[in-house]
């Protein structure tokens, strides 16, 4: 097993990309939490005063993942390098210059500079939305990806660039893929839904796709397909783990115990449901993607035809990952606290 140590047996110096993010916020509190983290240099666009969050060991600058002065600076000094920086939201173009430009630079900078360790955060889309996969999925599946959407295409072909670029290098790759990431920081999961404005711009001809339903607002489709969540500060206690170096380099799966549905969903949200058949679904998809809506939400909605359920097994034995929140519980909390940022804005 890895150990956390340094040579000089000082505590360990962190570099993190999108710290100021839903998941690096909980990363970033997770590593000031730790004796072996002794500092922690951050990096975003946006601005970001870590003082006005009580971190200690955090020294921040602004800067982005496609400068690559910017990104050797960062990491330089750093024994572990974690990469966060991501565009989910974006069209697809926007997204891969981001997506892929950005973490080739952090990658190759990271060799580089003779990093111990590189966490990458990944996703559970990089698998891909494929009738033939396995369920639930291990980490032995490869990731394929799934051309028409995008960011899981893009989400495959990093792993695919993390694993050529550090190939032969000194430098550990960790891989998490979690899956939808909830909580009281990540109120995208709710906001990102599009479906409460879709049925009023639907066409009929879609409209007779949900069998005669009368379409009561806010409502959401149900495919009937299964889907996971983990709190970000599951997601956290995990890249923690791969950052002191537990467990093996590799990949690992994040997700919280038990599975959702639509319909749940909908029920804790206080709307309603009505079950749609799968050409419903992906009409919906295509329909959403004329009508204005960003294509990245178009694509979601499509994944919901295929489950993809991830098997933990491995985290919970090779990093002793202890998740502390069930999928129903991060649920509640992401709606309640989603609800109330948009009360407060």
């Amino acid at each position: 097993m890895a150990g956390h140590s340094t040579p000089a047996g000082r505590p360990l110096r962190v570099a993190v990309t999108g710290p100021s993010g839903e998941i690096g916020q909980a990363v970033v509190r997770a590593l000031e939490r730790s004796r072996a983290v002794g500092r922690i240099e951050g990096m975003a666009r946006r601005p970001f005063e870590p003082r006005e969050r009580g971190w200690k060991k955090v020294t921040y600058r602004r800067g982005n993942v496609l400068d690559r002065e910017a990104v050797a600076e960062l990491v330089k000094d750093a024994d572990v390098v974690v990469h966060l920086a991501f565009m989910i939201m974006g069209s697809a173009s926007e997204s891969r210059k981001v997506n892929l430009e950005g973490s080739r630079n952090v990658f190759e900078a990271t060799v580089a500079a003779g990093a111990k360790r590189l966490v990458y955060a990944s996703s559970v889309a990089a698998y891909g939305f494929h009738g033939d996969n396995p369920q639930p999925l291990t980490e032995e599946v490869p990731a394929r990806g799934t051309a028409s959407h995008y960011y899981s295409a893009q989400k495959a072909e990093v792993e695919a660039l993390l694993e050529r670029t550090l190939a032969g290098s000194a430098t550990a790759p960790y891989v998490l893929r979690p899956c939808i990431v909830g909580g009281r920081d990540a109120p995208l999961l709710i906001e990102s839904l599009p479906y409460t404005q879709i049925f009023d711009r639907l066409p009929r001809a879609v409209r007779r796709l949900l069998d005669g339903v009368p379409i009561i607002e806010p409502v959401l489709p149900d495919p009937g397909v299964p889907f996971q969540l983990v709190h970000h500060d599951d997601v956290a206690s995990a890249m923690r783990a791969a950052v002191l170096g537990r467990g093996t380099p590799g990949v690992y799966n994040l997700a919280g115990p038990g599975q959702l549905t639509v319909s749940k969903l909908a029920s804790e949200l206080g709307w309603y449901s009505i079950p749609v058949p799968e050409l419903a679904v992906g009409a919906l998809a295509e329909m959403v993607g004329r009508l204005g809506f960003l294509p990245a939400q178009a694509q979601w909605i499509a994944a919901f035809r295929e489950p993809v359920i991830m098997d933990t097994a491995k985290a919970r034995r090779e990093l002793r990952w202890r998740p502390q929140h069930d999928a129903l519980e991060t649920l509640r909390e992401t709606i309640v606290n989603a609800r109330l940022d948009r009360f407060i804005r």
